[in-house]
């Protein structure tokens, strides 16, 4: 079955189809190293959504959302970046746009990490003002996907890293056309544990990647891809089963 995708409905579709959730991702335009496209974060999170999607018929995919809060990038060209309060109002619009629809229960499917912050406050305060909207959210598929693998799947900083051997890997098996391996560079950085430093990037690379992309292989790709779909997708079974009422009844 094919991803439902909004922007393909005319007004005759979508009234006779029932769709009763709805999907976007949120990614970004920005360098990645020499060897990834800056479309990278997009065409991550929308490919992995649109996959998702396809498992389900009641769920509508909304267009790829290719500018993100790359603020901390923007040191490395070429990047387009908005602000944190830009990004987190076009999030609350597009909650808002659902809500009017009709659309109660919302999962968001993001690839970059500077829309985390925008995420959280955006959802965070649609959710205290529509109490009876159900939000869920991927937050950061290249942390979870280093937990559901199996140990040793990465060779270097567990796959971490911007445009590192996760995301090259994860380029290489989703759009191997756009990566160009002979340029690929990068550095692991020394960062302290147990506490985080909110670094600007040009602190930790002077490639524009970090981890060691070298490293990516479409074997490492193709696994991060499936147990990241498959997670996500019993994730909203899960969610469907219990009628998206996770909350403690009176």
């Amino acid at each position: 079955m094919a991803a439902y995708q909004a922007e393909e409905l005319n007004g005759h579709k979508y009234k006779a189809h029932k769709f009763n959730k709805v999907m976007f991702n949120l990614g970004s335009l920005e360098n990645h190293g020499s060897h990834l496209p800056f479309g990278t974060d997009c065409f991550v999170s929308y490919l992995l959504a649109k996959e998702v999607a396809a498992h389900f018929d009641d769920l509508l995919l909304l267009p790829p959302m290719f500018y993100g809060m790359s603020e901390h990038y923007k040191d490395f060209s070429f990047t387009v970046s908005m602000q944190y309060e830009t990004l987190t109002a076009v999030i609350r619009d597009i909650l808002d746009s659902c809500y009017r629809e009709g659309f109660r229960r919302v999962f968001i499917f993001n690839g970059h990490d500077g829309n985390s912050a925008p995420i959280e406050v955006a959802t965070r305060s649609f959710k205290v003002a529509h109490p009876d909207i159900k939000i869920a959210v991927q937050d950061a598929w290249w942390v979870t996907a280093g937990q559901l693998l199996p140990p040793n799947t990465f060779e270097v900083w567990n796959g971490l890293g911007h445009a590192g051997e996760g995301e090259t890997s994860i380029c290489l098996e989703l759009f191997p056309h756009l990566v160009e391996m002979e340029h690929a560079k990068g550095v692991v950085p020394q960062l302290p544990p147990n506490a985080d430093l909110k670094w600007k990037f040009n602190e930790l690379t002077n490639t524009g990647a970090s981890g060691d992309p070298t490293k990516g292989t479409p074997a490492k790709g193709a696994a991060m891809r499936k147990v990241l779909v498959e997670a996500v997708v019993e994730f909203i079974r899960h969610l469907d089963r219990i009628n998206w009422e996770y909350q403690l009844k009176a």
